[in-house]
This record gives structure tokens, C-alpha cells and sequence, in this order.
């Protein structure tokens, strides 16, 4: 190296072998790295947790250094189903419409007390965490959590899509999982 350069890599390399003029790695390693830096969100907002997404989006926290920025509220062009805030049971189909609609591989964040566990709302109209009618990958606590618990909660997901196999979605385990929320 030289005296005024520093070594800048924005994404590190998967494992492999490197030499002049060659660098060869696993197809699945190639596919998980682009998987982890172009996650296309769906935000499902519908209260406080929502604000602190749109601060997440936000120059201060800007979630699009994650590879994120491009929110996609068509769930045929989005891998990541981020719900936020309270959800009534009579929503409860809708956001299941939504995760059918998604395109695989598909992942899911609960943000907030809301959509993780009811919250405070212990009613007969709020349904009890979003884990009752999707799969959930991550979740992430607070009332409203954060905008750094999200990005947190980002991470986690874009671990889980650089390091999951290609075969993941077709084996008896995932069809069994889908099969106990009767998804398709």
C-alpha cells in the first residue's frame, strides 16, 4: 500500500480462490451476497412503528446503505414483508394476501410490540403477533423500537439471505412450515 491509500472494499468477497487476473468462488456465495445487498422492502405500516421507518429512511439513518432503498409497495417486487405497528384481526388476511403475492425468496420483519406480540392492545380485535398468520425471520422489540433496531433488524435479515441456501425454499422442512400456516 501506499502512504496516502487506504484499502476500501464497500462488499467483501466471498471465500474462494483468487490469484492473477481470477477470483473463483460458489455459485451460492455469489447469490447470497447479491441477495444481501439488494433486499427490496414492502412496508406494512400502521401506526407509531411506521414513523420510525420513515426515519429509518431518512437521510440521518439512511437505510439505503443496507441496499434497501427502494421500498416496493407491489408485492409482486418485494422480498422483504416489514410489518410495523398494530394489526387488527380483520387485517389479518390482508397481510397473508400480501405475503402469498411476494416473490421468493421471501423473508419477514415484526417491528414493534404491535406486530410482534399485540402489545399493549390485549383486545379481542388485535391480533396477538403477526407470527400467527406468516412466518416471521426477524423481530424487532420496542414501543416504538428505534430507527437503529430496525437497521439491526435489517442486518439480521440480510445474514439470513447471504448464508441460506439455494435449496432452502424447496425442502420438506420450509414446505412443512408453510404447509402449518396454510400457505402455498
Amino acid at each position: 500500500m501506499s502512504d496516502n491509500k487506504t484499502d476500501i472494499t464497500m462488499v467483501g468477497t466471498p471465500e474462494g480462490v483468487e490469484g492473477a487476473g481470477f477470483f473463483a468462488t460458489s455459485f451460492e456465495k455469489v447469490v447470497g451476497l447479491a441477495r444481501k445487498h439488494s433486499l427490496w422492502p414492502l412496508p406494512f405500516a400502521t401506526s407509531c412503528c411506521g414513523i420510525e421507518y420513515m426515519a429509518t429512511m431518512g437521510a440521518h439513518y439512511d437505510i439505503s446503505r443496507f441496499g434497501s432503498e427502494r421500498p416496493s409497495f407491489s408485492p409482486r417486487q418485494a422480498d422483504l414483508l416489514m410489518v410495523m405497528g398494530t394489526i387488527a384481526k380483520k387485517m389479518g388476511p390482508v397481510v397473508k394476501q400480501v405475503y402469498e403475492q411476494m416473490a421468493e425468496p421471501r423473508w419477514v420483519i415484526a417491528v414493534g410490540a404491535c406486530a410482534t406480540s399485540g402489545g399493549i392492545f390485549d383486545s379481542y380485535s388485535v391480533l396477538q403477533g403477526i407470527d400467527r398468520i406468516v412466518p416471521v425471520d426477524v423481530y424487532v422489540p420496542g414501543c416504538p423500537p428505534r430507527p437503529e433496531q430496525i437497521l439491526d433488524g435489517l442486518m439480521r435479515i440480510q445474514d439470513l439471505a447471504e448464508n441460506e441456501s439455494l435449496r432452502r425454499r424447496n425442502s420438506p422442512e420450509y414446505q412443512e412450515l408453510l404447509a402449518s400456516y396454510n400457505i402455498k
